[in-house]
Parts: C-alpha cells; sequence; structure tokens
C-alpha cells in the first residue's frame, strides 16, 4: 500500500481577506462612531494593509473591526502581524502584513514535535516553505493533524494536498 501523505502550510487566503477588508471598509464609512475621523482601510501591496484615521483612538478602532471580519471570515489572527499606531501628517496610521509561508526555524520546530509526540509511524520533511508529513496509516496522519491543532505555534497552520 502506498503512503498517505499531506502537507502543513502557513497562508491565508487572499480572497477572504480582501472580502473581510471590504466589509471594514464599508463599515467605517457607514458606522455613527467613525463619522467625520476619516476612517479607511485599503491594501498595501500583496499582502500588506494600511489603516488611517484622525485620532489614534478610532484607528485602533477601525482595526479591531477588521479583527472581527477576519476571525468571522476563518482566519487566524496569528497570520496578521499589525504595527503599533503612528503619526503620519494629521492622521495615524496602522501598518500590517499577513504572514506567508513556515520559516526554517518553524518547520524545524513543528518536525520536532511530530517526531517526539507523534505516531512513530509518521515522518515530517521540509519542502520549502512548508512541512510534508507521511505514513502507511491514515489514522496516525489524523493523530498528527490534531496534535498540530492543539499546539500552541506562534504562527497559523493549515493542512492541504490530502492523499
Amino acid at each position: 500500500m502506498a503512503d498517505s501523505s499531506f502537507d502543513i502550510v502557513s497562508k491565508v487566503d487572499r480572497q477572504e481577506v480582501d472580502n473581510a477588508l471590504n466589509q471594514t471598509a464599508k463599515e467605517l464609512a457607514q458606522r455613527f462612531d467613525f463619522k467625520g475621523t476619516e476612517s479607511e482601510i485599503e491594501w498595501n501591496g500583496e499582502l500588506g494593509i494600511e489603516l488611517r484615521a484622525s485620532t489614534e483612538e478610532r484607528v485602533a478602532a477601525a482595526l479591531d473591526v477588521f479583527k472581527e471580519k477576519l476571525v468571522k471570515r476563518s482566519i487566524s489572527l496569528k497570520s496578521l502581524d499589525a504595527e503599533e499606531p503612528r503619526v503620519s501628517g494629521k492622521q495615524y496610521r496602522i501598518s500590517g502584513k499577513f504572514k506567508a509561508g513556515i520559516s526554517q526555524e518553524q518547520a524545524k520546530k513543528l518536525g520536532k514535535l511530530i517526531r517526539d509526540e507523534g505516531p512513530k509511524s509518521v515522518k515530517a520533511q521540509v519542502m520549502g516553505e512548508e512541512l510534508r508529513v507521511t505514513s502507511k496509516s491514515r489514522d496516525d496522519l489524523q493523530a498528527v493533524q490534531a496534535l498540530v491543532k492543539e499546539a500552541d505555534l506562534d504562527f497559523a497552520v493549515q493542512f492541504v494536498n490530502y492523499r
């Protein structure tokens, strides 16, 4: 019987993030407490966002609204790296970036976790920015998925290419 496998990756669905960003922009335009604060949110590059508002409190509130929309769309907040509010002219700004890919250090940490606590028949190998997990038993692979979901990692993970 051939080995079964899946990949552990860390990426965000750009379309879902775009939907959350558009919902946030609409809410900032319509909500009473954001009227007259010039609150805006927009893309800043491929995986970056930028929030702007006239006061530090409003830009922080706009970030909270955006985070709420991300959670509703099942996007982990671990994948968003937002900076502290900073003054730029008459406005306050918050820049954020979505993390994509698993670093070598994170992959080693994940591989060690799987080797130490996972079933013995499971093998994990780093392949670029993802980690491939293989085993003859699909039950063992499901046990590894449960183990990784329960682990307190500092980055978001998804499971793809389950074969």
